[in-house]
């Protein structure tokens, strides 16, 4: 189903605390597809910014999708640069990509390749500080 965000947990269009944001809702994270503008053209996607840092990344896309995932099953096993362990929701993954289930929806985006037809779509990740 495509559903309106307004009013709901998934309202992200203005920015949250994520951490705080999930608990308020009391959600186990995010690993959910949110529609984006149906088009080819280059358009926005995504703005994180981490307060601490100063760091910024926005996300441009062609796609008319993106997958938000918020490292729910990471549980402080895996260990990093330095020994640094990564707790639940200590990551998040911005996954550009069409529709979930969109082969069996006709009111989805097309996603059937065809014989002698190009795959075309490109992403581009921006990083500064605010």
């Amino acid at each position: 189903d495509v559903a309106p965000v307004q009013g709901t947990a998934f309202d992200l269009r203005k920015p949250v605390q994520l951490g705080k944001h999930l608990r308020e809702f009391r959600l186990g994270g995010f690993d959910h597809n949110f529609c984006l503008k149906n088009s080819k053209e280059k358009h926005f996607c995504a703005r994180v910014y981490h307060a601490g840092s100063g760091r910024v990344l926005e996300v441009y896309t062609t796609q008319p999708g993106v997958q938000f995932y918020t490292g729910n099953f990471l549980n402080g096993t895996l260990k990093g640069k330095s020994g640094a362990i990564y707790p639940k929701h200590s990551g998040f993954c911005l996954e550009t990509q069409n529709w979930p289930d969109a082969i069996n929806q006709p009111h989805f985006p097309p996603v059937l390749l065809s014989p002698g037809e190009e795959y075309n779509h490109t992403t581009w990740f921006k990083f500064s500080v605010a």
